[in-house]
């Protein structure tokens, strides 16, 4: 055969005939997935109830028409009725405005907690179950990375909180500050395992014979199929750091008065308590009950849903 009378003409793509179907069936699958989820009666009362306690925590303090600052003396501990729906505090200052503005703070730290997570957690885990075992180096990178991991585990965040308290003014940025820094540790354990069960697989030793670089191989074959894992950590991680949030500002460590929180709501209840002022522990109560409630079951949901579909 003559070699010169090749050319690009002499060279087809090869057709599959079953392309429609692998991509007809990836659609099904996410779409059972979908279902399974939203089969989950409690998962789906978890969004439902998130969902609504989102939109009032944007829209509550309009809707009120109340004021969560200001303070009257004339109006201090009345009961809930038809102009204060939750009742006022020993300031006069209306609990329903409070809540939501607390909700706010709740859902603040709990949201940028996670973005945390998620950005180191995964970069530490990645980079230390890809490199162990590949070579020495490796080995010592992977090493020096999960003994950090593992002195900031041992650490009682409590006492991070206390020791950034000295060093910084109390408030929403040293809690922040405080739970992102050992937030992280116990995603990228989870990411690290994950990684070093995917990368024996053979289709990420074929993409390494391929000459695909280590970077590509962890953004596009290995993250994508241990995204399920992390999300369902992640919808445990929230809540986590809304109820961190909750009690440290109960105990004082947190956010400071004049600031709305459910924690410090909480924590000025307990001394009117039984005198009769019921509803300033009880709404706070219920909604940092609500908001755990929310994330926990969604997380079920998803988890149940995954192993579900692992498992077949």
């Amino acid at each position: 055969m003559d070699t010169n009378r090749l050319n690009d003409d002499a060279f087809q793509p090869l057709q599959f005939a079953n392309q429609e179907f692998v991509a007809h069936k990836t659609i099904n699958r996410q779409k059972q997935l979908i279902q399974d989820f939203l089969g989950h009666k409690l998962a789906l009362l978890g969004i439902i109830v998130l969902i609504t306690i989102i939109s009032l925590a944007i829209l509550g303090p309009v809707i009120s028409g109340q004021s969560g600052s200001k303070q009257s003396l004339i109006s201090a501990n009345l009961a809930p009725d038809g102009t204060h729906w939750f009742g006022t505090d020993d300031l006069g200052r209306d609990v329903f405005t409070r809540i939501w503005l607390g909700v706010r703070i709740s859902l603040v730290i709990g949201v940028i907690a996670a973005l945390v997570d998620i950005i180191i957690g995964i970069f530490v885990g990645a980079i230390a179950g890809y490199a162990a075992g590949r070579s020495k180096l490796g080995d010592a990178i992977d090493n020096i990375l999960m003994r950090i991991v593992d002195v900031l585990y041992g650490i009682p965040y409590l006492l991070i909180v206390i020791l950034l308290l000295v060093l910084l003014k109390p408030g929403l940025l040293t809690m922040i500050i405080a739970l992102s820094l050992t937030g992280w540790v116990s995603m990228a354990r989870i990411v690290r395992g994950q990684v070093l069960q995917l990368k024996q697989e053979q289709y990420i030793k074929a993409a390494e014979l391929l000459g695909t670089s280590h970077l590509k191989i962890i953004q596009q074959h290995i993250l994508p199929n241990i995204m399920g894992v992390i999300i369902v950590n992640l919808t445990f991680t929230i809540p986590s750091a809304i109820f961190a949030e909750s009690f440290l500002s109960f105990l004082g460590l947190g956010i400071q008065a004049p600031s709305a929180s459910l924690g410090t709501m909480a924590n000025d209840a307990l001394g009117v308590i039984l005198s009769g002022e019921w509803w300033r522990l009880f709404f706070p109560s219920l909604f940092i009950a609500l908001i755990m409630f929310c994330f926990n079951v969604i997380g079920d949901g998803l988890q149940d849903t995954l192993q579900v579909k692992g498992d077949k």
